[in-house]
């Protein structure tokens, strides 16, 4: 493989987006609001959408007791337990609402997610209550995927088990560091042994898989340090790894200000974690499914990788093919045939829209035919590191090379790199481009060309 060079580096080390989506949420707009939403919604019941398949559900559940320094997420940080109950009743206004426009109850559902925020700040009988809720009203699938984030603070083995008796079957770990030193400049203290002895009960209780989240570039983290975490996550060996790239944002997120800048790792120091990381990983036997995740050979998203179906929403790589997407709760992102939606941010404006009868939308976006083109290509490069011009040309009615003329003159140069290589028929992204892949996806970016500022994005490596 080529040598990752400072100039290389220093070239890539520029901000740009995730592509959870495309287009990314910040081209989502106020003139998208409830009607078109509920419009999207109507011609999914007409089937002029994606009907046929099962919906995906997404539930925000945004309270968490202390504060993670670098967490970019919606959140209300807060001891008073008795918040959830109010705010679950709110949510139940809006899955009624969703389930009128939809067209009434029994529609089915493949994935469930419930996100944060700490999903596990409600307790044992919210948790029943708001998984009741759902099952009234949407028909869950036999063989669904159902994931719940876990922080281990939150959790015991007893508490597993409610969560397995509820029909969860995917748990999703909340780790970021084993190191001490970084723990406490992120204020998120948890000792490896804790999380251990969760992964040793959640494996006994037979969740079909499990997922543990790690964060590179976080304060006062080394490659040394990284490494030893690398080491401990191997013998954790869950079935699933997600290695996050730290987004610093201070002028965003306010809680990130309690961050030193100083304490950030350098550039090379990162792309040696993340180059140390995907190497020991796949030592051990997992799959480098790409850019941020890692699975065993024999889990779902690995065969998905090998299969050629692997997509990308707003949770990251999924297994899912490309259905709706039904989100519930404050900020929460939904995608319904070729739109994208989200709902009020802040709690107040999230209750008294549905104190007055409207779904909480407050910005979204709908598709044009070069928006959901350039998506399938992005979403190519992230998934299969992989574009075959006569796909994208057959499915979109286009001639590639016509098209993407300006595109392909900018690859060029990581082709020369040793990033991509370019073919007479196809884009391949090779070992070495993998480490700079949301920098090649960026390049069909048609918003982010025409902008002038990037800002409000993370650095890519």
């Amino acid at each position: 493989m080529p040598t990752i060079t400072p100039e290389l580096i220093s070239r890539f080390d520029v901000p740009g987006p995730r592509y959870t989506s495309y287009p990314t949420a910040d081209r989502f707009v106020e003139a998208f609001g409830e009607e078109d939403y509920r419009h999207a919604l109507a011609q999914r019941q007409l089937g002029t959408s994606l009907a046929a398949q099962p919906l995906s559900l997404y539930v925000h559940l945004p309270f968490c007791e202390s504060l993670c320094y670098y967490c970019a997420c919606n959140k209300i940080i807060t001891k008073h337990h008795e918040r959830a109950a109010p705010y679950l009743a709110y949510v139940e206004r809006e899955l009624d609402l969703h389930v009128k426009h939809l067209g009434g109850p029994g529609q089915s559902v493949s994935q469930l997610h419930f996100g944060g925020g700490t999903p596990t700040f409600l307790n044992d009988e919210e948790l029943a209550d708001l998984m009741a809720m759902l099952r009234r009203r949407f028909a869950f699938a036999p063989k669904g995927e159902y994931s719940i984030e876990i922080d281990p603070r939150t959790i015991s083995a007893e508490r597993l088990q409610t969560i397995r008796d509820l029909g969860f079957n995917r748990l999703s770990f909340g780790v970021q560091d084993f190191d001490p030193e970084v723990q406490k400049a992120v204020h998120r203290v948890q000792p490896a042994e804790q999380v251990f002895e969760l992964v040793a009960a959640a494996r006994r209780i037979g969740f079909d898989s499990i997922n543990a989240d790690l964060i590179y570039g976080l304060p006062k983290q080394t490659p040394e340090s990284f490494a030893r975490t690398i080491a401990q996550m191997a013998e954790l060996r869950p079935d699933r790894i997600a290695l996050y790239a730290y987004a610093h944002l201070p002028a965003r997120v306010k809680s990130q200000r309690h961050i030193k800048t100083a304490d950030i790792p350098v550039a090379n120091h990162k792309v040696a974690m993340l180059s140390h990381s995907i190497a020991a990983f796949e030592e051990v036997g997992y799959v480098y499914i790409g850019m941020d995740h890692f699975a065993l050979p024999g889990d779902s998203l690995a065969v998905a990788k090998r299969q050629g179906r692997l997509h990308r929403n707003f949770q990251g790589y999924s297994t899912q093919p490309d259905c709706d997407l039904i989100s519930l709760g404050i900020s929460a992102i939904g995608k319904v045939g070729a739109t994208y939606s989200q709902n009020a941010k802040d709690l107040l404006q999230y209750q008294d829209m549905l104190d007055h009868g409207h779904l909480p939308i407050v910005r979204g976006v709908a598709l044009s035919h070069d928006d959901v083109l350039r998506r399938a290509v992005i979403n190519a490069l992230m998934c299969q590191g992989r574009v075959q011009f006569e796909s994208v040309e057959a499915a979109h009615l286009i001639d590639f090379r016509t098209t993407f003329a300006s595109e392909l003159a900018r690859l060029r140069a990581m082709h020369d790199d040793g990033l991509v290589h370019l073919s007479a028929n196809a884009i391949e992204v090779t070992p070495m481009g993998w480490f700079f892949v949301r920098g090649i996806a960026m390049v069909f970016d048609k918003y982010l060309q025409a902008r002038e500022s990037r800002a409000q994005y993370s650095k890519i490596l």
